[in-house]
């Protein structure tokens, strides 16, 4: 999906039964002060149907509820919406939950199983090209009785529960939400730890905390403005300025590399990264990419580590794999078909696959996003060094270029990737499987059987061999580059406490563990 988040722990479980769990963010004493956080990472939609981004699911996370969740750090998910859940077939095929009772929308109206079978069923018949389906492939078809919902899965899937917890699992209110297209407009009827009071598309998120709201969360945070800003720069006038108190997701390279965790006037929180940065490839016939043997040639040029020093000041890491490390199944699939740059290698390439040279294409980034801009220039200062490849780079405002990608316009293009869930599943199929959600056109059926395969284990690491033959697979077939690894960065000041809890690879952005000292 999408593109922040953080840790991942390797050795991942799924559990069979969920019990109920909740932990607690006690909110500091005195006044309920506003606490002000600033980020990059826009909203694409209000509605869960329409959004597969980090932006829009680190709002989402915090205003609607899905059945489960994820503690602090935790590699299961545990109840939220709903008081337990559980496999109830050994096969892995059916997946049952008994929800809460009392959770209410802000309409008055109490939640039942409908609600979660409809909102599940409109993200499936939407499909919005640039919505959350595809997470959703397994998943045949959900039956509603009272408070109970059970979803019938098309294949075996250990990995569903995991998918659940996730933006994509939001539940609506089934009165106030369409079915067959997006809502639109700037409010938000969930039932999550907090409520939206107010919504500027690109400018702020007013937040307060949702006195009616049960689940896995004890306590209530503190009230919230999310504050919108088209660059890294922007980002970082802002917390120069003092008009933001946490600064998150993300300031320019240069200035996370001169962070000092001693200053007395800030604190810094830095941890290792799940997000990975990958170039992709439109593959469909007819497109200068098309090729396998092409993608190669670029493979064999790109300078990761070059990239990561120039460009990222070191903040980042080179990636040779598409899943992370820290994560099972993670491989130097790249770096061992590919090891270092070598221009010869890929001119030899270029011979056998027969194109006219140099190979002209279409570089796609999204504008103020990190430093895409500047990326695309190194990459294509490396491509075109070797008079193999001439490269046309165009910017997109964050929206626009989801469209761009979404509909097959771009033949080759950058976007961050951020865990949905903490598993090697999330960097599988939604990359790489037929039908991902970053549209390059690909399909393999050894990929997709993989993918199919590993997803048999309840026991995760079991499933360890399945990830390392996709990447295998992948390496040779270059759909996808992996570019870099981030570390994560959370910067607030000195009297604001809990920075550390706001994300860490479940995919929950939480922002009620923010606490003033």
């Amino acid at each position: 999906m999408r593109s922040v988040r953080i840790r991942i722990l390797a050795g991942l479980l799924v559990l069979a039964a969920v019990g109920v769990g909740a932990w607690q963010f006690l909110p500091s004493k005195g006044d309920p002060k506003t606490i002000t956080v600033g980020t990059t990472d826009g909203v694409t939609s209000l509605d869960p149907a329409g959004a597969y981004d980090a932006g829009s699911w680190a709002l989402f996370s915090n205003v609607f509820q899905s059945l489960l969740t994820f503690a602090p750090g935790g590699t299961a998910p545990v109840p939220d919406a709903a008081k337990s859940c559980a496999f109830v077939r050994g096969d892995l095929t059916t997946y049952r939950c008994e929800l809460r009772g009392g959770l209410t929308f802000p309409s008055g109206r109490t939640m039942n199983a409908e609600d979660v079978k409809y909102s599940f069923d409109r993200i499936l018949n939407i499909k919005a090209p640039v919505g959350p389906a595809s997470l959703l492939g397994t998943l045949g078809s959900v039956d509603a009785d009272g408070m109970t919902v059970t979803f019938h899965l098309t294949s075996p899937d250990a990995t569903f529960p995991f998918k659940v917890a996730t933006g994509a699992g939001s539940i609506v209110d089934h009165t106030a939400y369409p079915a067959g297209k997006l809502r639109t407009g700037d409010r938000v009827d969930g039932t999550g730890p907090y409520t939206l009071t107010s919504y500027a598309k690109d400018h702020d998120a007013v937040l307060a905390p949702n006195q009616h709201y049960r689940g896995a969360v004890s306590g209530t945070g503190r009230p919230v403005e999310l504050r919108y800003y088209a660059t890294p720069e922007a980002l970082d006038t802002a917390w120069k300025d003092k008009r933001v108190e946490v600064a998150t997701d993300q300031l320019p390279p240069g200035v996370l590399a001169g962070l000092n965790p001693s200053d007395p006037t800030q604190r810094v929180y830095e941890a290792d990264g799940s997000e990975t940065r990958n170039l992709y490839f439109n593959t469909r016939s007819g497109k200068p990419l098309h090729g396998a043997k092409v993608r190669r040639a670029i493979a064999w040029l790109t300078d990761r580590e070059r990239l990561a020093a120039t460009v990222y000041d070191g903040t980042v890491d080179p990636l040779y794999s598409l899943i992370p490390a820290g994560l099972t199944g993670h491989t130097a699939s790249f770096f061992d078909d590919y090891p270092k740059p070598d221009p010869g290698k890929a001119r030899q390439l270029l011979t056998q696959a027969g194109v006219s040279l140099p190979v002209h294409f279409t570089y796609g980034y999204a504008k103020g996003r990190g430093a895409g801009e500047q990326e695309g220039a190194e990459i294509k200062k490396e491509l075109e060094a070797s008079g193999l490849f001439k490269v046309t780079l165009k910017g997109y405002e964050w929206t626009a270029f989801q469209k761009q990608w979404a509909s097959g316009e771009l033949d080759a293009y950058a976007v961050g990737w951020v865990a949905d869930f903490p598993d090697p599943d999330t960097f599988g199929a939604a990359l790489v499987g037929t039908g991902s959600a970053m549209n390059t056109g690909y399909s393999s059926k050894t990929v997709d059987r993989l993918i199919k395969d590993s997803r048999r284990f309840a026991e995760r690491t079991e499933a360890d061999q399945d990830f390392r033959s996709v990447q295998e697979t992948v390496a040779q077939d270059v759909p996808v580059l992996p570019l870099w690894q981030a570390k994560e960065y959370v910067v607030t000041t000195e009297d604001v406490g809990g920075g550390q809890y706001l994300s860490d690879g479940t995919g929950v952005f939480r922002l009620w563990s923010l606490t003033t000292l």
